[in-house]
């Protein structure tokens, strides 16, 4: 049995010559520590000091909010919740929502308390209905901190107040704020609104980027002595996602600035794009000692790449599979790699994987591939 092998390679474009991008460096930026990510790839566009674990202040925040998206979504807490407020929340220091110690407060208006106006006294608040105490309330944080991959991060309250050991990094709120955008957008939603009032008192968002760009839509200010001032922000462009964190500099105004630099420097240098969907064949590949000859091979996920800004016509990709591929297959299986290259770099890569099951032949049929491999070895 005679089968022809056919290759068929993707290329967005296919230049006569690598195309090496010209991208400029990034800007200088007045900060202990600093990254911009894409926030639909994860791709890292500017980075210094990025999983330097440093005292995050309020920031910590983003993640005792995190903690309630997700108590929501599990149905253990409700948005009408009559949350009491102990003497411990009512005596915090630092910003507050002024809740009062032996009232009752609703926790949807408690979550808008924290995301808006920072207050500390409404994170103890939320914490202890949470998880009975602050620290066991500090448990849960560190417990998801966990799963998302944050190894340079330990909270020991749900304030960000200064504490021995609490720290954070960079890196890490960037993957818990990515994680916030994507898991809890109708909690994320909050961070974009530019005042609260509770009771006779109606405070600002503390995030100064809500007024200065349109397209900035979060997430939360910090400040201590030991911390600086820290914002981390995230902005959406046509379509384009990114996330920036900011840590250690020297007044609000620095923080906004600095993370303005990033964020220009992101959407002008850089582009996102949806290029290959999950489940559609990008290649037929030849099967050997299978009920079928060929299996379709495609992506388990979409593939959304972040590339240099005007070189999208530069792309090309390439699909590299194995000389041989045998069944039985089952739909999932990785059998090759989709690489997309711009000049001399790969700029992305995933898996190929078999789009369908392939079950095994009958011997006859299998026993016709083995002599015809077995003499295309001879020959090669």
């Amino acid at each position: 049995m005679i089968k022809t092998i056919l290759f068929l390679l993707l290329s967005v474009s296919v230049p006569a010559v690598a195309v090496e991008p010209v991208i400029p460096p990034p800007p200088s930026i007045a900060g202990s520590s600093y990254l911009l990510i894409d926030a639909d790839t994860s791709r890292v566009l500017v980075e210094e000091n990025a999983h330097q674990p440093l005292p995050p202040a309020s920031l910590t925040k983003i993640m005792t909010i995190y903690v309630a998206a997700y108590e929501l979504s599990q149905g253990r807490i409700s948005l009408d919740d009559m949350v009491p407020v102990s003497v411990k929340a009512w005596r915090m220091g630092g910003s507050k929502m002024f809740i009062r110690e032996g009232t009752q407060v609703r926790l949807e208006d408690l979550l808008r308390g924290i995301i808006i106006q920072s207050g500390n006294d409404a994170s103890v608040a939320l914490a202890e209905h949470i998880g009975g105490s602050e620290d066991a309330f500090a448990d849960m944080m560190n417990h998801h901190a966990s799963e998302l991959g944050m190894t340079s991060t330990f909270f020991v309250n749900a304030t960000g107040w200064p504490a021995e050991g609490h720290a954070t990094s960079a890196w890490d709120l960037s993957l818990l704020t990515r994680a916030m955008i994507t898991r809890y957008p109708d909690m994320y939603a909050i961070y974009s609104e530019r005042s609260f009032k509770f009771g006779d008192i109606e405070q600002s968002n503390r995030n100064r980027l809500l007024w200065r760009d349109q397209t900035v839509d979060g997430v939360k200010t910090g400040h201590t002595e030991a911390a600086g001032y820290c914002l981390v922000s995230s902005a959406l462009r046509d379509g384009m996602r990114l996330i920036s964190v900011v840590m250690g500099t020297q007044s609000e105004e620095a923080r906004m600035r600095e993370s303005q630099k990033l964020l220009s420097y992101g959407f002008r240098y850089f582009e996102t794009r949806r290029l290959y969907e999950a489940g559609v064949p990008l290649k037929q590949a030849e099967l050997f000692y299978g009920e079928n000859e060929e299996v379709n091979l495609g992506l388990a996920e979409s593939a959304v790449v972040t590339f240099p800004r005007g070189h999208y016509a530069d792309l090309k990709a390439e699909l590299e599979t194995p000389s041989i591929i045998e069944a039985p297959l089952s739909a999932g299986d990785e059998v090759g790699e989709l690489v997309l290259r711009l000049g001399d770099s790969s700029v992305y890569r995933a898996p190929l994987v078999a789009l369908e099951d392939q079950a095994e032949a009958g011997w006859m049929s299998s026993f016709g591939d083995f002599v015809y491999l077995f003499f295309r070895e001879l020959l090669e």
